[in-house]
């Protein structure tokens, strides 16, 4: 592909993009809202008219939580900073999850942290549990549509000094229908003990709350225990750290983010350590696929030690999010709970926009399908007019 430029420059490192990105039609949106001195067309004023049920308000927002029902978003990711956001915004998507943030500055992996991906299936899509995510999948810098890509950043973040004001930018950008969701983590130092992991996760959503924040989402989905073990997997440990959060948090809702998980009894055990419990108000779902990746010699694609794996995300996760999705709606039935549901992953068109909200979600976001189509939301609400 030579004719797109999406708002993540892939050929620049994650500094340069923090710095002087976002590109394209979003770096377009926010010169033009500067320069009209109020916000670009498709930003709050064209995103609150939106047909009902699309984008909604706040106010009348998804069971439990504030999240405008039907809302078309981008997920805690590519969002890195409240330019990011705010463009997001101008560009019509309801929900504009701010990159997930630390209690401490966290570095990034190495350059480069974006790769194509391609799955050997007719399909392009990646099957959890299929062989190929363990034989190898090839990663290149051959982008074409309908796009993956590897996601192998590591959850960089700021010093709390620098993101704590950017979040404040970043919320008060939101217009009419439009809903910064702040995203965040613990982190997990050698030596840390299980309680002291649990407080860091509080100290951060404490930081979060100082913000003016109205809801926010915890990261349970990516590696933060060491290589490539997750924190949704454990799911008595999130119910631990929900309830803790949520004691700190007060009436703030409280959205935890998950991968794939294969077997619907941990599905269940998550819920109910959870949202039974009145600790989450929400899921997102999911955040990547594992897996390794290689070059055209059958080699290591990303440099470095312990970056032989990595997520991947974009079309090649469609089903797997599809999938998720609808087992999360069908406990959510069988306990009779009322929570909300986030689908993510694999939404490139607003076919697969449709297909979410079909499969019982509440709201939908797509990272790279927005990357690479900035009026994503736009066509979305378009086709549903």
């Amino acid at each position: 592909m030579s004719d797109f430029e999406p708002f993540y420059d892939v050929n620049r490192t994650y500094d340069d993009n923090y710095a002087d990105g976002p590109f394209g039609a979003f770096a377009q949106a926010l010169k033009a809202g500067d320069a009209a001195g109020s916000p670009a067309a498709g930003s709050p004023a064209e995103s609150a008219a939106v047909p009902a049920g699309v984008a909604g308000s706040p106010a009348s927002g998804s069971p439990a939580t504030d999240v405008p029902a039907g809302a078309a978003s981008i997920p805690a990711g590519p969002l890195l900073n409240a330019r990011y956001t705010t463009a997001a915004f101008r560009m019509g998507f309801d929900l504009a999850v701010y990159k997930t943030v630390r209690s401490r500055a966290w570095g990034c992996n190495p350059f480069p942290n974006v790769l194509a991906v391609h799955p050997k299936s007719k399909t392009g899509e990646l099957t959890p549990g299929s062989a190929e995510l363990d034989e190898g999948v090839l990663a290149d810098t051959n982008y074409q549509l309908p796009i993956s890509i590897s996601n192998s950043f590591g959850v960089p973040s700021r010093d709390p000094d620098v993101w704590q004001p950017d979040m404040r930018d970043a919320i008060a950008a939101a217009g009419p229908g439009q809903l910064l969701v702040p995203s965040f983590q613990g982190s997990r130092a050698e030596g840390m003990t299980r309680e002291e992991y649990i407080a860091d996760h509080v100290r951060t959503a404490r930081l979060v709350c100082e913000t003016g924040a109205g809801l926010m989402e915890m990261n349970t989905s990516c590696p933060n225990e060491g290589h490539n073990r997750l924190l949704c997997h454990d799911a008595h440990l999130v119910g631990e750290i929900t309830e803790a959060v949520k004691n700190e948090i007060g009436d703030r809702p409280l959205v935890v983010k998950l991968a794939y998980l294969p077997d619907d009894l941990d599905i269940e055990r998550m819920v109910r350590e959870t949202a039974a419990r009145g600790t989450v108000q929400g899921f997102a779902t999911i955040n990547t696929i594992s897996a390794k990746l290689v070059d055209a010699n059958g080699d290591q694609a990303l440099p470095g030690e312990g970056r032989d794996r990595s997520g991947v995300c974009g079309a090649a996760i469609r089903s797997a999010g599809l999938d998720m999705v609808r087992r999360l709606a069908a406990v959510r039935d069988r306990m009779g709970l009322d929570f909300t549901i986030v689908g993510v992953g694999g939404v490139i068109r607003p076919d697969d926009y449709t297909a979410y909200r079909e499969a019982g979600a509440d709201a939908v976001m797509s990272a790279t399908g927005a990357m690479w189509d900035a009026n994503l939301a736009r066509e979305i609400k378009a086709s549903l007019a």
